[in-house]
C-alpha cells in the first residue's frame, strides 16, 4: 500500500457508502471509488473484495485492467505529441503511416486524420460491434486489443487496413478501433515505443505510479468477474461475453495485463490505478495548473466534434476527443452540466469530470459489466451529487 494512501483517514460521502454497501456482493465483487470537488478529495473508499475466492479485500493502490479508461489517457499523450509539434490533428495521418488506406465501398481510399480517429469519426469499427461472429474484423483476424491475440501493432493496423470503411471519415460517429491506430500513428511519428511516450507525457510529468501496459505487480491486480445470478462469476481466460444486446462476444484474455509480449492496445490496454486515472482527469480538468496539455487543446478534447453525433445512449451525449461530452443535460436526464466528460470500460469501469462544478469522480470495479453500464454507474452519479448539494 502506498504510505500516502494509508496515513491520512479518507473522507467518506454518506449515500456513496451506503450504496456501496448495496450493490456488494451480488452487482459488485469489489470497487475503489474516489471525488474530488475543485481538486478536494471528498471520498475515497475501497470496498467489497479484490478476489472472492481467497476473502482478499479490495485496497484503495489496486491495480485494474482499464479497458477503454486506457481511451482518455492515450489521447493525452497523443495530443501532447501535437502540443509538441510531432503531430498535426488534422493532417492525413498517411503522412505518418503511408500504408494505411482502408477503402470505402466504392473503392476510393480517402485521407484520414488523427481528429477523426481519436472521435471516432473515421469510419472505422470494432470487432465486437460487428453484426454477426464472421464479421469483415473476424475475417481479417483483427484484434480489440482485449484479447490473447499475439499480433504485433503494426501487423493489426495492417490487418484493420484491409477493411473496408464503414462510412466517409468524418461524416458519422461510431466507436471503433481509432485510438488503437493513433497509438501506432505516434510511435510511427516519434520512434518511440507507446509505453515509452506514456511514461515520457504522462506517467512522469504527473507522477503515476501505477499504470503501464503490463504489470507485473501480480498481488495487486484484481480478479475480473462477470454480472450473473445468484453472484457474478469469474471471469476465465478466453471467455467471451457480449457487453451489449445486439453484439458479438469480446473475448477476454485477463492475462494480457500481464504479459509484456502483447502489442500496447491505445484504446484498451492500460493496467492502472483509480488514483492514478483521478490525477489525469484532474490535470485534464485544471489544464491552468497542471499544464499537461496547451488550454487550447485541452478545450479541443471536451469539445463534441461532430456537433450532437455521439453514442446512442444514453442521449445528450455527443463525443470528443477521447471521451464522450454531454451537450444536452435535460435529454440525458443528468444533474450533470453540459460540458461534462465521461466514458467507461468494459471490465466494469466508469468515470466522468463535470467542470462547471469543478468535479471529479471515477468508480473502478472488478465486474462487468454493472461496473461499466449498469445500474450503479446512473445510482453513484446520483449519490455523489446528493451528498454533496446536501453540504453546500
Amino acid at each position: 500500500m502506498n504510505a500516502a494512501l494509508s496515513l491520512v483517514p479518507a473522507p467518506v460521502l454518506p449515500s456513496v457508502q451506503q450504496l456501496l454497501q448495496q450493490v456488494h456482493p451480488q452487482r459488485l465483487v469489489g470497487a475503489v471509488v474516489l471525488v474530488r470537488e475543485h481538486g478536494v478529495l471528498r471520498h475515497a473508499s475501497a470496498t467489497g473484495l479484490a478476489d472472492r475466492e481467497s476473502s482478499m479485500p479490495m485496497r484503495r493502490d489496486q491495480l485494474f485492467r482499464l479497458a477503454s479508461v486506457s481511451k482518455p489517457l492515450l489521447a493525452t499523450v497523443i495530443l501532447r505529441l501535437v502540443a509538441e509539434g510531432a503531430l498535426d490533428l488534422d493532417a492525413p495521418v498517411q503522412r505518418w503511416l503511408p500504408q494505411f488506406r482502408p477503402a470505402l465501398a466504392d473503392g476510393r481510399t480517402p485521407s484520414i486524420s488523427l481528429r477523426q480517429l481519436l472521435s471516432h469519426s473515421s469510419g472505422l469499427g470494432y470487432r465486437f460491434l460487428e453484426a454477426d461472429a464472421d464479421g469483415p474484423y473476424a475475417r481479417a483476424g483483427v484484434s480489440d486489443g482485449m484479447d490473447a491475440n499475439p499480433l504485433t501493432l503494426a501487423e493489426n493496423v495492417r490487418r484493420i487496413a484491409q477493411v473496408p470503411l464503414l462510412f466517409e471519415p468524418g461524416s458519422q460517429w461510431l466507436y471503433s478501433l481509432g485510438v488503437d491506430v493513433a497509438g501506432a500513428v505516434a510511435e510511427a511519428a516519434t520512434g518511440e515505443t507507446l509505453q515509452a511516450l506514456f511514461a515520457r507525457l504522462l506517467a512522469v510529468p504527473l507522477g503515476l505510479r501505477d499504470t503501464t501496459f503490463a504489470t507485473t505487480d501480480y498481488a495487486r491486480l484484481a480478479t475480473p468477474y462477470v454480472t450473473g445470478t445468484p453472484q457474478p462469476q469469474r471471469l476465465q481466460e478466453g471467455d467471451v461475453v457480449a457487453p451489449f444486446e445486439g453484439t458479438v462476444d469480446i473475448e477476454y484474455s485477463p492475462a494480457r495485463a500481464t504479459d509484456a509480449s502483447r502489442f500496447p492496445s491505445a484504446g484498451a490496454g492500460l493496467v492502472g490505478s483509480a488514483d492514478d486515472v483521478m490525477a489525469v482527469l484532474e490535470a485534464l480538468r485544471d489544464v491552468q495548473a497542471s499544464q499537461v496539455l496547451p488550454p487550447a487543446l485541452a478545450a479541443e478534447m471536451g469539445t463534441p466534434q461532430l456537433g450532437e453525433q455521439g453514442p446512442p445512449e444514453p442521449a445528450g451525449w455527443g463525443f470528443g476527443l477521447g471521451f464522450a461530452v454531454l451537450h444536452d443535460a435535460a435529454a440525458s436526464g443528468t444533474p450533470q452540466h453540459v460540458g461534462t466528460w465521461r466514458w467507461g470500460g468494459a471490465y466494469g469501469h466508469s468515470w466522468f469530470v463535470d467542470p462547471a462544478r469543478g468535479l471529479s469522480v471515477v468508480a473502478l470495479t472488478n465486474t462487468l459489466y454493472e461496473g461499466m453500464d449498469g445500474a450503479f454507474v446512473d445510482e453513484l452519479r446520483d449519490a455523489v451529487y446528493a451528498d454533496l448539494e446536501a453540504v453546500r
